[in-house]
């Protein structure tokens, strides 16, 4: 049986980030793609923003990582030539109550050691002549990633670093080892590999994989849920420059406006909580009909969206690990100091800002392993 010092398995942003991080620190390190190429999952159906880190509770994993992640981000971009636009961000509001909810961002940001401007409603107009607001919260520090140029980038840092990603590999299974004897990892043909380190960063995948694991307790093993976000792109340009997102309600950052680097904008995702249990079952397709509700939210910060100007574009599913009504939980990065086993970190509930904090899970991950190792 062939034997690794780690294997990673996923080859989406946050799996290649954690593997080239690992084989940077000196370990042979193998990712398990069940799929022909890198980001075929999750990866590749985002929104391609880089957080500022406004949103989540200060002293959070999603906090630190994302704030952290997007500095390594933006210095990887910067090193290794990957598209990204600095654009900004303009936050709005159009009530009293959404003023309120702003507010309360403004404070979390600054909590989170974020930078935000408040706008009153001319500031922000002048800064978008096409905007309606009462009020506006500036996020200089948000901005929009080539996100497969960057999942390129690792995988050249990775092969660089002496590992490599095995395409065609779906893991089946894995029989965790105990008293210091490495785990075996099944793959789907039957083929196994042993190695001490074992990152389960499986997206979609994650939780039904872990119950596959002999050797993990259950009680480490949360439910997933799958819930649905459908785009839809602007027929014509875009009158803005920034992203422009409404004031937040609960776990949800509303219909927004967000732009590629070709300076196509789409709108989107909304929410949509899927009956599917597994993965496979998951039906990607975007519903026209669904655009009916876009247009009324959109109007509120941009009045000027023209009759019929979104057509179906993409769609996304969020690997949730909490149900419809219930309050968002923190990334779960699992590792040993939780469940006992040595070597093992699990990644559950890696939604947004997933693709901002790469870099920083990769970190993360490395520091947990670090202990452990001889």
């Amino acid at each position: 049986m062939d034997q690794v010092d780690a294997i990673v398995i996923g080859a989406g942003a946050v799996g290649l980030a954690v593997a080239r991080a690992l084989a940077q620190g000196g370990r042979e390190t193998i990712v398990a793609e069940a799929q022909a190429a890198i980001g075929q999952g999750v990866s590749s159906r985002n929104s391609e923003v880089i957080h500022a880190g406004l949103y989540y509770p200060p002293g959070s994993l999603k906090a630190q990582l994302c704030v952290r992640g997007k500095e390594l981000l933006y210095a990887m971009c910067a090193s290794h030539g990957i598209g990204q636009r600095n654009c900004g961000k303009l936050v709005v509001a159009n009530s009293d109550a959404e003023a309120a909810a702003l507010r309360g961002l403004q404070e979390r940001a600054v909590a989170n050691g974020v930078p935000v401007q408040w706008l009153e409603a001319g500031e922000a107009q002048a800064l978008e002549p096409a905007l309606q607001c009462t009020a506006a919260l500036l996020s200089p520090t948000t901005g929009i990633v080539d996100s497969h140029g960057f999942m390129l980038a690792l995988q050249g840092d990775l092969e660089n670093a002496g590992g490599m990603v095995a395409f065609g590999s779906a893991v089946d299974s894995a029989v965790l080892g105990r008293g210091g004897a490495p785990h075996v990892v099944r793959l789907a043909d039957g083929s196994e590999v042993a190695a001490p380190v074992v990152v389960n960063a499986a997206s979609l995948h994650a939780c039904a994989l872990a119950r596959r694991f002999d050797g993990l307790d259950s009680r480490f093993i949360p439910r997933e849920y799958f819930a649905k976000g459908s785009y839809y792109a602007l027929a014509g340009r875009a009158p803005f420059t920034r992203l422009v997102y409404p004031a937040p309600a609960d776990a949800w950052l509303g219909v927004h406006l967000t732009l590629d680097l070709g300076g196509q904008a789409k709108f989107g995702p909304d929410l949509e909580w899927l009956e599917a249990d597994r993965p496979e079952n998951i039906d990607y397709k975007v519903d026209p009909r669904r655009a009916d509700g876009f247009y009324a939210e959109v109007r509120r910060y941009w009045p000027a969206l023209p009759d019929g100007a979104l057509q179906p574009s993409y769609s996304g599913v969020r690997p949730k690990i909490y149900g419809p009504g219930e309050k968002a939980p923190d990334f779960r990065i699992d590792g040993p100091q939780l469940h006992g086993v040595a070597g093992l970190i699990n990644l559950f509930g890696i939604e947004s800002p997933g693709l901002t904090s790469a870099l920083a899970i990769a970190e993360y991950v490395a520091a947990l392993l670090e202990p452990k190792r001889q």
